[in-house]
């Protein structure tokens, strides 16, 4: 397992963009695939995308063309960059990982608080 520090949350208007921090402890972090998650208040954790070891990419239909997952293993840090930021991207936000080939992800960050007023 590895240790997950999320950053960058805040308050954005609608419209507006944001830039979330991963921050990843372990020498190993570059063979871990990296998830974002949210949950807002009310509802079930929902899945925002991952990001490979590889750089490979899949993002949930909710967030697709608006949000961009990318990594710098040298820094061991993946980053959500969010635009177009609607009221409904509003949630806690939480990054996670997992060995390539495990079946679900193991290592969770603390959070993070997104909200976007209208």
């Amino acid at each position: 397992q590895v240790q997950l520090v999320e950053s960058g949350g805040g308050l954005v208007q609608v419209g507006g963009s944001l830039r979330l921090s991963c921050a990843a402890s372990g020498r190993t972090f570059s063979s871990y695939t990296v998830g974002w998650f949210r949950q807002a208040p009310g509802k079930e954790r929902e899945f925002v995308g991952r990001i490979s070891w590889s750089g490979s990419i899949i993002y949930a239909d909710s967030v697709k063309g608006r949000f961009i997952i990318s990594r710098d293993n040298a820094k061991n840090t993946v980053y959500l960059q969010m635009n177009s930021l609607k009221p409904e991207d509003t949630a806690v936000y939480y990054c996670a990982a997992k060995i390539t080939s495990a079946a679900s992800f193991d290592s969770w960050g603390q959070g993070t608080q997104v909200t976007v007023s209208s």
